[in-house]
């Protein structure tokens, strides 16, 4: 931000506190662009009610990137052993505790240091950038919950019908999330990311784990590499807009995934058709609409940016948690447990207790 910029909003700061909440992002339109790195400290506090031996995998930063730098975990527990584990297939790390049967408190603290920084591509910009054989395999890929065939190949060739590259087909299928989906606050967590059922049942709500695998498994599809990046909100956003950031240190609750797009010559685009469904829902005190003033900005520029108040865990799908007996999960973006031999459900407060909270520390 230039320093006249900064300077304007310092002053402009008390009077937007007295000023409903859907004016500050009028004053600030949506626009994230590339700027200095910011590093945050996230700790992760996990306690089991134990019903036996115990085990609990945290997700712990896994992402490299021009737009993140994870830079350690360290860590604090009672159990018996404790340590970073892989992912096989995606790479995804997590910490992974382990208590015997005979401690009636099992907890574990994991504390990580991750610089972020703004992205801002220009889409219409070539790079040249391509993917290898393998990767292109990976990312177009269906998973259990996201099949490439069926009625997903058909909505998504509906939906990009008469686009005629690759950058229109992403755009036009960003474009349908948008327009055809909505944000559903009954939605337990951020959702299951269960897109056939989506698709043939005709409910088009959820959250971010719905409707942005939703535009992975209809952009691969039509033969886009895509994927999900599963991570949380660590901060306010810079641009006033409550419903695209962390209100407090405590983030237990801010867990958010986004999407990514290859185009040949382009590289990875970031978009999160989500978003724009989650500030029309959330952004003023009552639902609105994607015509309302506080809306448009936010369209345009996620697909394309991303504001990283926010950072990434990993993009893996189909998961299987090293050391587990249960079953597979579609994504790791929540602290998991296994207590007595049976998994424990992450949203279940009285068996499960996790406080998540982030600072900056730059």
């Amino acid at each position: 931000m230039k320093r006249r910029t900064l300077l304007q909003a310092a002053l402009a700061a008390p009077a937007l506190a007295s000023i409903p909440r859907w004016a500050v992002a009028q004053q600030l339109p949506f626009d994230p662009q590339v700027n200095n790195w910011r590093t945050f400290e996230l700790t992760s506090r996990v306690e089991i009610k134990s019903a036996g031996v115990t085990t609990v995998w945290i997700p712990l930063p896994s992402v490299e990137s021009d737009y993140q730098d994870a830079q350690g975990n360290e860590w604090k527990t009672n159990a018996v052993r404790a340590m970073v584990v892989t992912d096989g297939n995606s790479g995804a790390k997590m910490l992974r505790a382990e208590w015997g049967s005979d401690e009636p408190k099992p907890w574990v603290e994991v504390t990580s240091r991750v610089a972020t920084r703004n992205r801002k591509l220009n889409v219409a910009a070539a790079t040249g950038a391509k993917l290898d054989a393998e990767e292109r395999a990976y990312y177009l890929a269906a998973t259990d919950y996201m099949p490439t065939d069926g009625i997903v190949r058909k909505t998504a060739l509906e939906a990009t019908k008469g686009a005629k590259t690759e950058m229109d087909k992403a755009k036009a299928l960003y474009d349908w999330i948008v327009d055809n989906t909505f944000r559903d606050p009954k939605t337990i967590g951020c959702g299951r990311g269960d897109v056939k059922v989506m698709l043939e049942t005709g409910n088009l709500g959820g959250k971010c784990a719905d409707l942005n695998a939703l535009y992975v498994a209809m952009a691969r599809s039509v033969g886009l590499p895509a994927r999900d990046v599963y991570g949380l909100r660590v901060a306010k956003s810079q641009f006033g807009y409550r419903s695209l950031g962390a209100g407090t240190e405590n983030v237990t609750r801010a867990q958010h995934c986004r999407a990514e797009v290859f185009v040949n010559g382009r590289g990875w685009i970031p978009v999160d058709p989500a978003d724009v469904r989650k500030v029309v829902l959330e952004e003023k005190p009552q639902p609105t609409t994607l015509q309302d003033p506080v809306v448009p900005e936010v369209r345009k520029n996620l697909f394309g940016a991303w504001e990283m108040n926010w950072l990434a865990y990993n993009d893996a799908h189909d998961v299987k948690l090293p050391g587990s007996s249960g079953e597979k999960l579609a994504f790791l973006m929540y602290p998991q447990a296994e207590t007595g031999g049976k998994r424990v459900n992450p949203y279940a407060p009285d068996d499960f207790t996790y406080k998540l909270t982030a600072r900056e520390i730059t």
